[in-house]
């Protein structure tokens, strides 16, 4: 299996197990692939709680403090440095 292929599939293992608005984990399917999107093309923890904050946001028509984002930006992060670094 193709390494990114394996990486999104963690980074969406995590997603679904993040609810921020306590709807049920099987709501996020679009959100969590325009997030996994996002982590690909970031590395700031911030810049990218900022960016889920905004995907969420937009979906739900509803506000989602950034500090509710900022543990799942560094965590999905953290999926994606260490896998780069089994390359």
């Amino acid at each position: 299996m193709d390494k990114t292929v394996k990486l999104n599939i963690e980074l969406g293992h995590i997603l679904r197990e993040w609810d921020p608005f306590a709807v049920g984990s099987d709501f996020y399917d679009t959100e969590s692939a325009d997030a996994i999107y996002a982590v690909h093309q970031l590395d700031d923890a911030d810049q990218l709680a900022a960016r889920i904050k905004e995907i969420y946001e937009f979906s739900f028509d509803a506000e989602l403090a950034v500090e509710r984002c900022q543990p799942i930006a560094v965590r999905l992060l953290q999926v994606k440095h260490h896998a780069a670094c089994e390359l």
